[in-house]
Order: structure tokens, then C-alpha cells, then sequence
């Protein structure tokens, strides 16, 4: 089976223009899936710069609490962070992304995985096409 039919790419969060507000995906509703992969870029490179999961019961994540270990800094300007939860403790997850200092950032992703029921469908966002042993032409 193809990896499109494996799991589910959700947009959760559009590029931001510079600012030093923290940023909060949308609740990523982890129920189906094993794990889930989220994964976006920060401009600007600052130790006070940085994404971080957080998970909770509630769908608007009104309880939500930090997941130990999982604060990433990118290394170089316009890097990506990319963080794997598998079995989360709770049903309902996010990232935060934390401005220390001024910061545009990119499209974030969540790649949701490993469902307990296949095939999948993509999110409202994402238009997507499967294509099996394509022949060479035009697109």
C-alpha cells in the first residue's frame, strides 16, 4: 500500500509574519493513529527560538501540558524542526513555537501515521493525487 493511503497530512498552522508571540498549532486529534509527525521551519536562528509538544484531553487543549524532551532549537537560519510523538499519553497534541526574538515562520505540518484503520483520507488543505508506476510525459 502506498504511504498516502498510510497516513494523513494535516496543514495546522499557515506561515506567520515576524513576531515574538508564541505560536499554537491547531489540536492535532491523534485518535486512528499511533504517531504523528510535525514539522515546520523558523527563520531566524536565537537559543529563545524554538518548538515544543505539549498534549492533553481536551480537544481545545485547555489542560495542555509540555512533553519532556521535546523542545528543538534549529541550528541555522531558516532550518526546520521536525518532532515525532508515537503513542502520545493522551489523545489531543500541538507544538507551541516559542519567539524568544523576532521570527517569521513556515507552513506547519502534521504527518499523522501508523492508522488503525487504512486507507486514509488527507485533510480539507491538502490536495493530493496518487500516482502508481507513472509513465514519463508531460504533467
Amino acid at each position: 500500500m502506498n504511504q498516502s493511503k498510510k497516513s494523513k497530512l494535516i496543514l495546522v498552522k499557515a506561515g506567520q509574519a515576524s513576531g515574538t508571540t508564541t505560536i499554537t498549532t491547531d489540536t492535532i486529534d491523534m485518535q486512528g493513529f499511533e504517531g504523528v509527525m510535525i514539522f515546520g521551519s523558523i527563520a531566524t536562528v536565537n537559543a529563545g527560538n524554538f518548538a515544543k509538544a505539549r498534549q492533553g484531553d481536551n480537544s481545545g487543549m485547555s489542560d495542555g501540558a509540555d512533553l519532556a524532551g521535546t523542545k528543538v532549537v534549529p541550528g541555522d537560519n531558516g532550518d526546520s524542526f521536525l518532532i515525532d510523538l508515537y503513542r502520545p499519553g493522551k489523545r489531543y497534541v500541538d507544538v507551541q513555537v516559542v519567539r524568544g526574538v523576532a521570527a517569521v515562520t513556515g507552513d506547519i505540518y502534521a504527518l499523522l501515521y501508523e492508522p488503525r484503520k487504512a486507507p486514509t483520507s488527507q485533510g480539507a488543505t491538502i490536495d493530493a493525487e496518487l500516482h502508481v508506476s507513472p509513465a514519463e510525459g508531460t504533467a
